[in-house]
């Protein structure tokens, strides 16, 4: 069985058996617990790395504010270049990065290299800022005066990312950050620790050859525990945190307590309104990649169809015909459409929905359940369902991460 190129990716990406999970740039130390992880795909270990504990955190949050007294002085130009040079860094390893995160994360290959495209991207966006961190020239009421606007860096900032997108939330983030004279802590997602590295080990060779210091560019790894260790330090004026709702008011609440700043970005219960004049020539694939695409573990994901009576069953049996024609299996082969779940929590979370989705009198349309045997050895492959339920039913009212589509019918 061929492994799609992941050990040469692996290699390429300079990730090895252990890694370490805590780095200020080109140095890595760690002396937390071992996380391994375990890939969705086909259930193998693809690597382990070290978490990273308090003491390794005091040192990263060191080297960073010494790092921020001097990146903050270097021109916004200059950083925008070193922004440049990561995103092409980026290019030239654009297919061993998304393969990565389509393994170690499950996602569509070309949903991986989709990714890296999009770090690419706010790499470019970031480097033409640089050179317009403008600020306005104001007229004063006082003879002879006028106000000048000065944007100023604010220090280190916190970056928790999620797993359903291991890199990419994190260069939208750092990316902007970095322009702007900022220096950056990142805890990737426990559930995706490689990626993590891998994005390291790719900025800290820049920096490098950049001569620059140690601390522009940090990780660390860890569960919620060590998230925490972010949160509630009064170093980090702002932690932006993508992730659950719940996550996101902890995180919120927390970092609120001591005044500090926060970019959230959560979770979401989108709904389609489909009325009689739409295209379903449109619709149909839109609303189809909305619910199953990344297995419906997107904050934008399709959840919810509400349809018109005029045209609900025309929409209904053009959605459940198009169902019948995905196929699901391991995301590095292109011929499939849909990946499996992150884990096992997620595959359960999946199944009670449909459980309580039926318990409150919903109609299942098109089967869910668990998919097993050859190529489904991980237990994380999963049937994208349709439900027909009630939209003020109470699973409908809440996000679950899967690829469950509800169908509402409404009365006009």
């Amino acid at each position: 069985m061929t492994d799609f190129g992941i050990q040469e990716a692996l290699k390429s990406l300079g990730l090895k058996d252990i890694n370490e999970g805590t780095s200020t740039g080109s140095h890595n130390f760690s002396n937390g617990e071992i996380i391994e992880s375990y890939s969705p795909v086909d259930g193998k270990l693809i690597g382990k790395v070290k978490s990273t504990t308090k003491e390794d955190y005091e040192k990263v949050m060191s080297a960073a504010m010494e790092a921020f007294l001097f990146f903050r002085n270097m021109p916004a130009p200059q950083r925008g270049e070193i922004v440049r040079q990561f995103g092409n860094k980026l290019r030239d390893l654009k297919e061993p990065l998304g393969k990565l995160v389509s393994y170690e994360m499950g996602k569509s290959l070309q949903e991986g290299y989709g990714e890296v495209q999009e770090m690419i991207d706010i790499c470019d966006f970031a480097v033409g800022l640089s050179r317009q961190l403008n600020g306005q020239t104001i007229p004063s009421e006082r003879p002879g005066h006028v106000m000048r606007e000065q944007w100023h860096p604010i220090g280190v900032v916190g970056i928790i990312s999620a797993f359903n997108f291991p890199v990419a939330v994190w260069a939208w983030n750092t990316a902007l950050a970095w322009i702007c004279g900022d220096v950056c802590v990142w805890k990737g997602s426990e559930k995706a620790p490689l990626c993590s590295v891998a994005c390291q080990n790719i900025i800290a060779g820049v920096l490098k050859e950049n001569n620059l210091p140690e601390g522009i560019s940090c990780i660390i790894n860890g569960d919620y525990k060590v998230g925490e260790m972010m949160t509630t330090d009064t170093r980090i004026p702002l932690v932006s945190a993508t992730g659950s709702t719940r996550m996101g008011r902890i995180v919120g609440a927390t970092v609120a307590q001591r005044f500090g700043k926060s970019l959230l970005e959560l979770g979401g219960n989108n709904a389609i309104i489909i009325t009689p004049t739409a295209d379903l020539k449109v619709v149909v694939p839109g609303a189809v990649f909305g619910a199953v695409g990344t297995c419906g573990q997107r904050c934008t994901s399709t959840r919810r169809l509400i349809i018109h009576e005029a045209v609900y069953d025309k929409v209904r049996d053009a959605i459940v015909g198009a169902y019948g024609q995905l196929t699901i299996g391991n995301p590095l082969d292109e011929r499939n459409h849909i990946g499996p779940l992150i884990d096992h929590d997620a595959v359960n979370t999946y199944l009670a929905a449909i459980e309580k989705a039926k318990a409150e009198g919903g109609n299942v349309l098109v089967d869910g359940g668990v998919l097993q045997g050859e190529g489904y050895e991980s237990g994380c492959y999963v049937k994208p369902a349709i439900i027909e339920a009630e939209n003020h039913f109470e699973i409908v009212q809440h996000e679950t991460f899967a690829p469950i589509l509800y169908l509402s019918l409404i009365h006009i």
